[in-house]
């Protein structure tokens, strides 16, 4: 445990689990199997149909979207290269109507549907 920071005392944000091995091993278990769930798993690969750029792509609703880029977009989609860097748009609307697109085709399926 660390030592907390204004009347130190014993606290952690998080604890370690040094003492206890088998725990330890739980836990990391357990995060890599929540890094599955949340991160990678159900993954759909998804190419604009405007630029040919690749993305990863999960539904987990009909309004919520995740989209993984696999390259840099200033590099490889036109409509992030024209606006000088990525942290200025939030999309690409040709990105977005590819992925309606693939929603609608079946190719990218949405959970609650």
């Amino acid at each position: 445990m660390t030592r907390g920071v204004a009347d130190g005392s014993n606290w952690a944000k998080a604890p370690d689990f040094a003492g206890d091995p088998g725990r330890a091993r739980e836990v990391h278990a357990q995060t890599v199997r929540d890094k599955e769930t949340y991160l990678d798993s159900r993954l759909t690969p998804v190419e604009c149909r405007a630029c040919g750029t690749a993305v990863l792509v999960r539904k987990n609703s009909v309004k919520q979207t995740s989209v993984q880029w696999t390259s840099n977009p200033t590099a490889t989609c036109p409509v992030f290269r024209d606006a000088g860097s990525s942290a200025t748009r939030e999309s690409c609307p040709r990105l977005q109507d590819s992925i309606e697109h693939a929603v609608l085709e079946g190719i990218l399926p949405v959970p609650d549907q």
